[in-house]
């Protein structure tokens, strides 16, 4: 069987895929890219040494097709790989990074009986530590999941998850480095008011934030416990602590979630209820 890797799509997402797929040993001769820009397909065929094509020439005879284009793109997409004729449609999965579109449409477009898998991964993605949940459509089988999971692992953590949990993995995930950033944001902002330089605020929040989320990830305990072991009764951040509750902290971010949430799942309706209109598909357009 075919060990080809098809990424329709060279942008940011794209090539962070491409290059976490050839660090963990895929080999070049197994990658191909589509990219229109020809500035930028050259850029990427003399950077990673990989085919760069089109639509068809990267989808025939590949084992896995990644859609990683804009959601207005998709439709286009859709199309061009529906005009290739291989007879190796039964075994390639499709795999979609395009947020907020679900695998029925893919499922609708595509050859009938053709898998789909969903994919929700997030900007650490750029970074190899992508927290990437996927859901696999009707006809994934369970050798494909372990597939595409075995390639994603290359640029992060993987989740399989059913498809109507993804607007809360959007929530928590998806959403989720923002509320980090914000976090690093109001600490540096802190540690400025206190006197601190702002280069000075600036080191001390980053490295306290990647110390922490090492021990969260490599601990083994849980985030109760570990900050637990960092809250002394009466200390400095026992009063630091009593003062974001105070604040609202916790309570804040549940609502925070659920309105990211709730915000995924209406502009998911809002597309699909757009495309039935236009053209009679179910597309949706859910932003992160």
């Amino acid at each position: 069987m075919s060990e080809r890797v098809a990424i329709i799509g060279g942008g940011k997402i794209g090539e962070a895929l491409l290059a976490g797929l050839l660090a963990a040993g895929k080999q070049a001769r197994d990658l191909v890219v589509v990219e229109r820009s020809a500035a930028r397909a050259a850029e990427l065929a003399d950077e990673y040494k990989v085919l760069v094509t089109d639509v068809a020439g990267a989808v025939e005879n590949a084992r896995v097709v990644v859609i990683a284009v804009k959601p207005e793109a998709v439709d286009g997409v859709l199309a061009e790989i529906g005009r290739v004729e291989d007879n190796n449609d039964a075994e390639r999965v499709t795999v979609t990074l395009v947020a907020g579109l679900p695998t029925a449409k893919y499922e609708n477009a595509l050859p009938a009986g053709s898998p789909v898998i969903r994919v929700m991964s997030n900007t650490p993605l750029l970074v190899n530590e992508a927290m990437s949940a996927i859901s696999p459509g009707r006809y994934v089988t369970d050798e494909q999941i372990e597939l595409v999971s075995s390639l994603l692992s290359a640029v992060g953590k993987v989740m399989v998850v059913p498809e109507r949990l993804m607007d809360a993995v959007t929530a928590v995930s998806g959403s989720g480095p923002a509320y980090v950033f914000l976090l690093a944001e109001s600490m540096i902002d802190a540690g400025v008011a206190l006197g601190l330089s702002r280069a000075q605020a600036a080191e001390l929040a980053k490295q306290t934030i990647r110390g922490a989320g090492a021990m969260l990830t490599e601990s083994g305990m849980t985030s109760v416990d570990l900050r637990a072991a960092v809250t002394s009764p009466g200390g400095t951040t026992a009063a630091a602590i009593i003062e974001l509750e105070r604040g609202g902290l916790r309570s804040s971010m549940y609502s925070a979630t659920a309105a990211a949430a709730a915000k995924s799942a209406q502009l998911s309706r809002r597309s699909e209820l757009e495309g039935s209109a236009g053209n009679g598909g179910d597309g949706r357009d859910g932003r992160t």
